[in-house]
């Protein structure tokens, strides 16, 4: 399985090195997050394809460990809009919050041991409903559900 910590450290490093499209490896925890970056204004685009194209048509006809998420990162008047992507939840440590402790966490005061979110800054929760299992922190709040908190990005 692939941790979220590989995908925080591509991006991250695919943004300072100045890179427009990057390929990661496909899976609903990678397209998950990429759409809540998607979501935020983080990156332009993400679709499917294979290890050589963005290519939602030849994506079915490939196998499993062919298949990729290709992601256009934006810059704005040569700079990136990412300037970093941190993992609050590590492998050996996992973040869980309750609904009231996002809040805490998204309305500037800290929770647990993790800072608060800054402005511009988003949070993402990984939940046990089937439905949203991938949200960003204010967008569980207003759902009021629980989860593990896995990455921030600002």
């Amino acid at each position: 399985m692939v941790r979220p910590h590989d995908l925080c450290s591509h991006i991250q490093n695919a943004f300072r090195a100045r890179h427009h499209r990057i390929a990661v490896p496909h899976s609903t925890q990678n397209l998950g997050i990429l759409s809540i970056l998607l979501r935020a204004g983080f990156l332009s685009s993400i679709t499917r394809g294979t290890i050589e194209q963005p290519s939602p048509t030849e994506f079915h006809q490939v196998g499993e460990e062919q298949r990729r998420i290709w992601a256009d990162l934006k810059y704005r008047d040569d700079r990136p809009v990412l300037n970093g992507m941190h993992l609050i939840s590590k492998p050996n440590k996992p973040i869980f919050m309750d609904a009231s402790e996002i809040r805490r966490l998204c309305s500037g005061r800290r929770a647990q041991t993790i800072k608060p979110l800054g402005m511009g800054e988003i949070a993402v929760v990984r939940t046990k409903s089937k439905e949203h299992e991938w949200l960003e922190a204010r967008e569980a709040v207003e759902l009021g559900l629980p989860g593990e908190v896995v990455c921030r990005a600002r």
